[in-house]
């Protein structure tokens, strides 16, 4: 698949209304590349809405394995390929390279889904020498983006994975999880979910333009309430934590989410894989010009004075004096709260394979 930019490279970027990059920077593969320059015949003009563009993607598998050993899943399944959450900051905008896209406004606007995910998943699951481990819904791009409600994937996954007694931990930072509200039920009736809700900033207007197109702070506090009530067991994910722009409210984040019901919570620094260092750069400097160096200088502290390093173990909460800091700030606000006090362990043993059609049931 070829990149075909919205916008002209030529021009300078724009910021769209209701989207999170500000351009489309070239694709890494791609053996061509455009640079903006201002000849001065440039004229500032009105740009229509960039409409969001979904294509099917065929997939030989739906079950994605995981050997990471700082990430406490072994097995995920995507729905869908970019996110038109828009969020700047998402650490899955590379990906769209693989397909020959642009990881800025291509990955929020040119979407793909996997309508045979459901059909591939209940094929693995079904295999015999399939071993049940959690199943991450959430690790790549957010299962509860705008297109779900359209595609239901999501839910289609959730009652296979209800069927088989399959235990599942979802990810996301959309009120759309409450439409499946219960499945989630029957599912915690049985500890086999656990749903995190990411928290990134009690500030409305940051949050605009931060994550354009996710559900405004306030709402994201309501579906923990939400959820909790109901008995779904509901943890904190304050991520990403971004110094000098949301670094501050961790506290306050977690206070807010322990008044809603969570029980469990969880922290993680901003990531800069990739092209991804352009993007949240040029977003500094469309949004917060003045904050732009001292975020980018806080952001190197955290790895050894590289904006982001890959390694294991550190990747997600930095190194340095400033890392330990905020390290002491999360346990103690986390001691404080009563936040962590049991490890919620979701039970494997009830798993049931599905039964295929033309598939013998088991006698026992």
């Amino acid at each position: 698949m070829s990149r075909d930019s919205s916008e002209p490279p030529s021009q300078p970027p724009r910021l769209r209304k209701g989207r999170g990059a500000v351009g489309n920077p070239a694709v890494r593969y791609s053996r061509q590349r455009n640079e903006a320059f201002d000849d001065g015949w440039f004229a500032e003009e009105a740009i229509p809405p960039l409409v969001t563009q979904v294509t099917e993607e065929a997939s030989r598998t739906a079950i994605t394995r995981n050997t990471s050993p700082d990430i406490p899943f072994e097995q995920s399944v995507n729905m869908y390929r970019g996110c038109e959450h828009g969020c700047i900051y998402c650490y899955a905008r590379p990906s769209h390279a693989y397909v020959g896209l642009s990881p800025g406004l291509d990955f929020e606007s040119r979407l793909m889904a996997k309508s045979d995910a459901p059909k591939l998943l209940e094929r693995e699951l079904a295999a015999r020498n399939y071993q049940c481990k959690t199943i991450a819904l959430g690790a790549n791009t957010d299962p509860y983006q705008p297109i779900e409600r359209q595609r239901r994937l999501t839910r289609r996954i959730l009652e296979i994975l209800l069927d088989c007694r399959h235990p599942v931990a979802i990810t996301t930072k959309s009120a759309l999880v409450e439409r499946d509200l219960d499945l989630l039920e029957a599912l915690a009736e049985r500890r086999l979910v656990q749903v995190a809700i990411s928290l990134t900033t009690l500030d409305r207007g940051l949050a605009r333009v931060l994550e354009p197109r996710a559900a405004a702070p306030e709402r994201r506090l309501a579906v923990i309430r939400r959820l909790s009530h109901a008995g779904v067991p509901v943890a904190a994910l304050v991520a990403p934590v971004i110094p000098f722009l949301t670094d501050a409210e961790m506290e306050a984040l977690l206070e807010q989410a322990v008044a809603a019901g969570a029980s469990q919570a969880q922290y993680i620094i901003l990531r800069l894989p990739l092209e991804l260092k352009e993007l949240f750069a040029d977003w500094l400097e469309a949004h917060v010009p003045l904050k732009k160096q001292h975020v980018l200088n806080r952001l190197a502290e955290f790895h050894g004075g590289e904006l982001y390093r890959s390694g294991f173990g550190n990747r997600q909460t930095g190194t340095g004096a400033y890392a330990e800091l905020m390290r002491q700030r999360f346990r103690l606000a986390v001691r404080r709260l009563g936040l962590n006090v049991r490890t919620l362990n979701l039970d494997s043993s009830q798993f049931r394979p599905p039964v295929l059609p033309g598939q013998q049931m088991s006698l026992f």
